[in-house]
C-alpha cells in the first residue's frame, strides 16, 4: 500500500479506519455546533412543510393530463403561468373551463375604448378589468367589410363553440336589434375589430393603426367613438411585459424546457466533469494549458452563437475578456495530477452528492412551479363603468362586470422567498458535506477512509457544515438584497450617470464581491480543518486561517492559480451547458406548439447554473485535495519547526528548498 500523502503522511488509523495509530486524523471527537444543527433540521420540516402547502394550492397544471398524453411525451402544460384569464375568469386553454376552451389560448381584449382607457396617464381603469376572451388566433380587419369578435355562444344564440370558431368568432347576423344596438355602444356580446392585432406572449397585442375601411363601415353602422392613439398599443405592451408576467412567463418555460435541464442541466455537466477530471490524471503538465485553450475557443464560439442569434436574444453585445496565462501555471497541473493519480477513487465519489442533489432539484423545481402558481383566481372590485350585455340574462349587466386576476396572498409570497433561500442553503450544505468529505479522506489518504470520512461528518460535523453554508447563503441573500434595494432606489438617472454615483456603485460592487470571495475562502479551509480536527465550524476557521497567514507567502502562489485554473474550468463546463441548451431550445420542438418558450433566456441560465454546481462537486476533488495537503504542510512545518518532516518530494519541490528535497529524496546519509 502507498505511503500517506503530503503532511498527514505518518501516524494513521488503520485501514479499518478504527484502531487508531496516531496523527493527524483527530479520532476523539465530539458533536460540534448542535444548535446549528438543530436550526438546520427544524428548516428542513419548515421546507417539507412549505412545499406540501404549494402542493396542495398550487395548480400550474390547469386540467389533469391522461395517461396515454404522458406516454405519449406530451409536454406539462403551465397553463396559469402562460396564459391569461377571460371575462369568465377562466384559464385561456382549460378544456375543462365552461365554455371549453382547448386550444383556444390567446388573450384578446374586445372593447378597445377599454383598453385606451386603461392606458390613459390618470385613470383609474386597469387593463385586467377589460373585457378579454380566449380565442385560436388573433383577429384582424376585413379589407373590405366589418368583422365582430363576439362572446362565447350561449342563451338564444344556438352556436356550439366549433361553430363559433368555425365563423371567425362571429354571429352578429344573428343578434337581436336589441343586442345590435348595445354591440353599437361597445357593450357587446359582438364587438368590431377596428385594430389588427399579433400574438405576443399568447396576449394578442394591438396595433396602433385602425383599419379605414372598418372604421368607415363602424361609424355608417351608428356606433360610439373609438378612441385611435398609440396609447391602445402601449397600454397591452406594458402589460405584457410587467415583473410579474415576465417571471410567471420565465417559471412556465422551466416546466416546458424541462427535458434541457435534465440533459444540458445534468447529463452533460457529469460528463464534462468526469472527462475534465481524467483528463488531470492522463495528462498533466498540458492540461492546465488545455482548459485555457478550451475556453477561450468555448469564449469565441459562444460569443459568435449569441451574435447568430442576436434577433432572438436581443442585440445586447457580449465582451469576454480573457487574461494572460500565468507562468507557474505547471505548478497546478503537477500538484493536481499527483492527488488524482494517487486517491483515483476519488473520482467517483462527487456522484453520491450528484444524486442527492438531483433527486432535492427535481422535488424543488416541482414544489417551485405549484407555489408560483398557487394564487387564487378572484374577481377585481373596480368601479369603472364596464357595463356588458349578458346573453343568459337577455340583458345590459353593470353589476359584477369586472375582470379577473390571480391573487398572491402575503405569506405565499414569504413562502416563496423561503422556498428559495432554502435552495440555496441546500445547495451550499450539500457542496460543503462534499468538499469536507474530500478533504477528510485525502488527509487518510486510503480510498478505505472516504467512508470514515463521511462517517465522521454524518456523527460529529453536521451542525459545524450547516453553519458554514447559512453564512455563505446569508451573505448571498443581503447581497442580493442590497442590490434590488439599489435597483428600486434609483429613480433617476442623474446619481447613476455622475462620477460620484459611478463610483459609489463600483465600489459597493466591489466591497461586497470581496466579502462574497473572503467568506467563501475562509469556509473552504474551514471545512479542511473540520475533516482533520473535528473542532466545531469557528475553532477551526480560526485555525486554518491562522495557517494561512503564517505561511502566505509559501502557499499564495499555488493556491491563486490552482483557483484560476479551476475556475477556468468551472466555466468551460457550465458554458458548454448553456450553448447545448440554446441548440436544443432553437429546435422546432420548443419554437412552436405547446412547447414553445417564451424566451431561452431563463432555461438557459438554469442550464448554467446547474453545469456550474455539478462541476463545482467534481473539481472539489481536485480542489480540496490541493488545500488540504497546503494546509497539512502548513501545520506539519509548524509542529517541527519550520521544517516538515512528512511532506512528499513533490510538494517539498514546490514549497520547500532545495535541502529538504535532498532529505526526502535520498533519505539520511
Amino acid at each position: 500500500m502507498r505511503g500517506p500523502l503530503g503532511a498527514v503522511i505518518g501516524r494513521y488509523p488503520s485501514s479499518d479506519g478504527v484502531t487508531e495509530m496516531g496523527g493527524i486524523i483527530r479520532h476523539n471527537r465530539k458533536c460540534r455546533d448542535i444548535t446549528v444543527l438543530v436550526i438546520f433540521i427544524a428548516f428542513w420540516i419548515a421546507m417539507i412543510v412549505n412545499s406540501s402547502f404549494g402542493f396542495n394550492q398550487g395548480n400550474p397544471l390547469s386540467w389533469p393530463m391522461a395517461a396515454e398524453e404522458l406516454k405519449a411525451g406530451m409536454a406539462l402544460w403551465l397553463t396559469r403561468l402562460t396564459y391569461g384569464l377571460d371575462y369568465k375568469g377562466n384559464v385561456c386553454g382549460d378544456k375543462h373551463a365552461h365554455p371549453g376552451l382547448h386550444k383556444l389560448e390567446l388573450r384578446y381584449w374586445q372593447n378597445p375604448n377599454q383598453v385606451y382607457q386603461s392606458g390613459l396617464k390618470d385613470s383609474q381603469f386597469k387593463l385586467v378589468d377589460a373585457r378579454s376572451i380566449c380565442l385560436l388566433d388573433c383577429p384582424i380587419p376585413s379589407d373590405d367589410s366589418l368583422n365582430w369578435v363576439c362572446d362565447y355562444p350561449e342563451g338564444d344564440i344556438r352556436l356550439s363553440m366549433d361553430d363559433w370558431i368555425n365563423r371567425n368568432y362571429d354571429y352578429f347576423e344573428f343578434l337581436t336589434p336589441e343586442m345590435r344596438n348595445s354591440s353599437l355602444q361597445l357593450q357587446g356580446p359582438c364587438y368590431p375589430v377596428i385594430f389588427p392585432s399579433v400574438n405576443v406572449y399568447w396576449s394578442c397585442q394591438f396595433i396602433a393603426r385602425a383599419s379605414n375601411t372598418s372604421l368607415k363601415h363602424w361609424q355608417q353602422m351608428g356606433g360610439v367613438n373609438i378612441n385611435e392613439d398609440i396609447v391602445i398599443d402601449k397600454s397591452i405592451h406594458k402589460s405584457i411585459n410587467s415583473r410579474s408576467a415576465v417571471l410567471k412567463r420565465y417559471m412556465a418555460d422551466i416546466g416546458k424546457a424541462w427535458p434541457v435541464l435534465i440533459v444540458c442541466g445534468g447529463i452533460l455537466p457529469l460528463f464534462l466533469s468526469v472527462i475534465w477530471l481524467m483528463m488531470i490524471r492522463h495528462f498533466v503538465a498540458a492540461m492546465p494549458w488545455i482548459t485555457v485553450v478550451l475556453f477561450n475557443v468555448l469564449i469565441v464560439s459562444v460569443t459568435m452563437f449569441y451574435y447568430l442569434k442576436a434577433g432572438w436574444i436581443r442585440n445586447d453585445a457580449i465582451s469576454p475578456i480573457i487574461g494572460e496565462h500565468d507562468p507557474y501555471i505547471n505548478v497546478f497541473g503537477r500538484v493536481a495530477a499527483k492527488v488524482i493519480g494517487e486517491v483515483r477513487a476519488l473520482i467517483l465519489f462527487p456522484l453520491i452528492p450528484y444524486g442527492i442533489l438531483a433527486v432535492f432539484y427535481m422535488f424543488w423545481i416541482s414544489a417551485a412551479l405549484h407555489l408560483f402558481s398557487s394564487g387564487q383566481i378572484v374577481q377585481n372590485n373596480c368601479n369603472s363603468n364596464c357595463c356588458t350585455y349578458d346573453l343568459v340574462a337577455k340583458r345590459v349587466n353593470c353589476d359584477r362586470c369586472c375582470g379577473y386576476s390571480i391573487h398572491y396572498t402575503p405569506h405565499i409570497g414569504v413562502a416563496i422567498l423561503f422556498h428559495l433561500f432554502g435552495c440555496y442553503w441546500a445547495t451550499q450544505f450539500f457542496i460543503a458535506c462534499s468538499s469536507t468529505v474530500i478533504a477528510g479522506s485525502v488527509a487518510s489518504y486510503y480510498w478505505a477512509h472516504v467512508f470514515s470520512s463521511m462517517k465522521r461528518l454524518m456523527r460529529y460535523s453536521l451542525g459545524s457544515v450547516a453553519l458554514g453554508s447559512l453564512i455563505v447563503s446569508f451573505v448571498e441573500s443581503i447581497r442580493f438584497l442590497l442590490e434590488s434595494i439599489r435597483h428600486k432606489l434609483k429613480v433617476s438617472s442623474h446619481g447613476h450617470d455622475s462620477c460620484t454615483g459611478k463610483a459609489a456603485y463600483q465600489s459597493s460592487q466591489c466591497f461586497l464581491r470581496c466579502i462574497e470571495w473572503t467568506i467563501k475562502s475562509v469556509n473552504r479551509n474551514a471545512y479542511i480543518m473540520i475533516a482533520i480536527t473535528g473542532k466545531s465550524f469557528f475553532s477551526a476557521s480560526s485555525i486554518a486561517t491562522e495557517l494561512i497567514m503564517n505561511n502566505i507567502l509559501k502557499i499564495g502562489r499555488l493556491n491563486v492559480i490552482g483557483d484560476v485554473i479551476l475556475f477556468l474550468g468551472k466555466l468551460c463546463v457550465s458554458l458548454s451547458s448553456a450553448l447545448f441548451a440554446f441548440l436544443m431550445l432553437d429546435t422546432h420542438k420548443y419554437n412552436s406548439g405547446h412547447n414553445k418558450t417564451s424566451s431561452p433566456l431563463f432555461p438557459v441560465v438554469v442550464c448554467w447554473a446547474l453545469g456550474y454546481i455539478v462541476a463545482t462537486l467534481f473539481f472539489a476533488v481536485v480542489e480540496m485535495s490541493i488545500d488540504t495537503i497546503v494546509l497539512s504542510f502548513c501545520q506539519d512545518s509548524e509542529e517541527h519547526q519550520g521544517t516538515a518532516q512528512y511532506a512528499p518530494p513533490l510538494l517539498i519541490e514546490t514549497l520547500g528548498d532545495q535541502n529538504e528535497m535532498q532529505r526526502l529524496t535520498q533519505g539520511p546519509q
